[in-house]
């Protein structure tokens, strides 16, 4: 396992470790079979895939009250992803083609699940923002109560960002797995 942690004076803290799992198979199909068979499985659906991207939000807020108004003193936004990422056990031994699809496919993968970790980083810094720029209220109560509405707004937009997302990449996989697969042939001529 490997983490990174991109702290920074003044922005949200996001912390990504990446996590494998073992596939077999000496064809194609026997490593699209492995994948289907060790993949991690989403929790949404049940099915497994090549990758995933488990994303955690976390964070503070802490309230000011200054005269008769509360404010919003300060927001500090987290966000934890692990990209769970395939490792084939025979790549060294594989034959040329078999190598170069893998190494396609694989880098695809990644790419992905790197995408979905920039999304989430990308609504983590959003919701500190609205958060920092809330208005004040009378009431701390009701101003934490907006800091809720605001932070669960905000997650339910990740989400639906992380959908659409998915499904743009499902509907081009093929077409992308081509087109990456004949550059790489032409680039290894």
């Amino acid at each position: 396992m490997t983490a990174v942690a991109t702290p920074s004076s003044g922005e949200t803290i996001a912390n990504k470790t990446f996590t494998y799992f073992s596939v077999g198979g000496r064809t194609a199909a026997e490593l699209d079979e492995e994948l289907s068979k060790r993949g991690p499985q989403m929790k949404n659906t049940g099915s497994r895939h090549p990758g995933a991207t488990k994303i955690r939000f976390g964070g503070s807020v802490t309230y000011v009250r200054r005269g008769e108004k509360c404010y919003v003193g300060n927001a500090k936004v987290t966000v934890s992803t692990n990209i769970i990422l395939p490792r084939w056990k025979y790549r060294r031994s594989a034959s040329k083609s078999l190598g170069l699809i893998w190494d396609t496919l694989s880098s695809d993968i990644k790419r992905h699940e790197e995408r979905h970790a920039e999304i989430a980083r990308n609504h983590a810094r959003d919701l500190e923002r609205k958060l920092k720029a809330l208005r004040p209220d009378r009431d701390c109560e009701k101003l934490q109560a907006l800091v809720d509405r605001t932070t669960a707004a905000e997650v339910e937009e990740h989400d639906k960002d992380q959908a659409r997302f998915d499904r743009v990449e499902s509907y081009n996989f093929n077409e992308r797995m081509l087109r990456l697969l004949t550059h790489r042939l032409e680039r290894a001529r």
